[in-house]
């Protein structure tokens, strides 16, 4: 099935995809469905759900999520890019509609909701923007008469306006952030990473100033005696408690009473768990994906794959290190999931979908294997060099 010298699609993703990545996303996957067992009972239980609400739902959206993120690594580069210009449509239209019919929870509109179905349209904005800014900067890089960082503002600038309608500030942070990041790997000056430095400064100011549960949280944080930081002092309970090896599987107290120790929580509560040394393990797995994703990105000869596989390697560090942070009480809440360990459907999903984009952006090409010997079996649009 797997042999080099048979000229089959599946034989030849299999000898072009980065499998360590893959290892490492399967790991991360596993890692998440065995901390909804340890996590998420008491949280089912305390909304009067059966303490399998959770993980049921969980063991249903982790191989939807393998299947998304491996038939998305079989992707050509232009079907990557087609793909996120579709998903970025849907997912905006979805975003504008969560202003008009969207669900409210905790206060914030940022669900709508299909046969019983909740789906949060930003998570798909996320990795469907990355990509699509990536295409139209690098456009400009072979192009240089073309407007395409005007467009990418636009593109921006309508999604913050929707997020912060919602509101989400996390979400408009990552977004914001991976655009930053893109600027940065295109070449901009110093002068305008300054720029942007100041901006971003400006923008937590006005957030501090006219959103109060943005104040709340910045409150709590700076001064927790002050304020109701519950959650945050739950968490710290968790993380201190398991110690290096852990309470073990369902023996950890603190988590119990975490309101999001399945979601944002999570690491908090496998800290109680299974210990400090498993949530080095952890972190240490994200890192190697995004080290790595990066260092792959870095060595496509397409400047469009490079920019887009590395956007999306960056993304999923920001929201990975936001919600280790916040688990660390480093920041203030932000209401960010621990891509492919959290709890979420639709997180788990986008994630996977802009994992496989990122898989199939870095995948060997033709003139790489043919350096390493291996057979070439490739759709010529796949060499594109846009």
């Amino acid at each position: 099935m797997f042999s080099r010298a048979r000229k089959t699609p599946l034989a030849e993703w299999w000898w072009t995809v980065d499998r360590q990545l893959l290892a490492g996303f399967v790991l991360l996957l596993m890692s998440g469905m065995l901390l909804s067992f340890a996590a998420s009972p008491p949280v089912a239980e305390r909304l009067g759900l059966s303490q399998w609400y959770f993980i049921t739902r969980h063991m249903v959206f982790m191989p939807l999520a393998l299947v998304v993120l491996i038939g998305t690594s079989f992707m050509t580069l232009r079907q990557v890019r087609l793909s996120a210009l579709l998903v970025l449509v849907a997912s905006m239209s979805l975003l504008a509609m969560t202003l008009v019919v969207g669900v409210e929870v905790k206060g914030a509109t940022r669900w709508v909701s299909f046969f019983g179905q909740s789906i949060q349209p930003s998570e798909f904005v996320k990795p469907a923007f990355a990509v699509m800014a990536a295409w139209l900067f690098s456009e400009k890089a072979r192009h240089g008469d073309m407007p395409t960082g005007s467009i990418v503002f636009g593109i921006l600038a309508t999604i913050v306006a929707m997020l912060l309608m919602q509101p989400d500030i996390g979400q408009t942070a990552l977004i914001v952030g991976t655009w930053s990041a893109l600027l940065f790997l295109s070449g901009i000056s110093w002068w305008m990473i300054s720029c942007l430095i100041g901006l971003a400064s400006l923008g937590g100011v006005a957030a501090y100033l006219f959103f109060p549960h943005v104040a709340r949280r910045i409150d709590a944080f700076l001064n927790p005696d002050a304020a109701n930081g519950y959650q945050v002092e739950k968490a710290l309970q968790s993380l201190l408690e398991g110690g290096w090896f852990g309470r073990g599987p369902g023996e950890a107290v603190a988590k119990r009473y975490l309101p999001d120790a399945h979601a944002d929580f999570v690491f908090s509560a496998a800290a109680g768990e299974f210990g400090i040394l498993f949530c080095m393990v952890l972190v240490g797995l994200i890192a190697f994906i995004v080290i790595r994703a990066l260092s792959d990105a870095q060595a496509q000869s397409s400047y469009y794959a490079r920019l887009a596989a590395s956007a999306l390697a960056i993304q999923f560090g920001l929201q990975s290190g936001i919600n280790l942070a916040v688990n660390l009480n480093l920041m203030p809440p932000k209401g960010m999931t621990l891509p492919f360990v959290s709890y979420g459907g639709t997180s788990m999903l986008a994630v996977a979908y802009g994992m496989g984009m990122m898989l199939a952006l870095i995948r060997k090409k033709p003139e790489e294997r043919l350096a390493t010997g291996l057979p070439v079996y490739r759709q010529p649009s796949h060499v594109e060099h846009a």
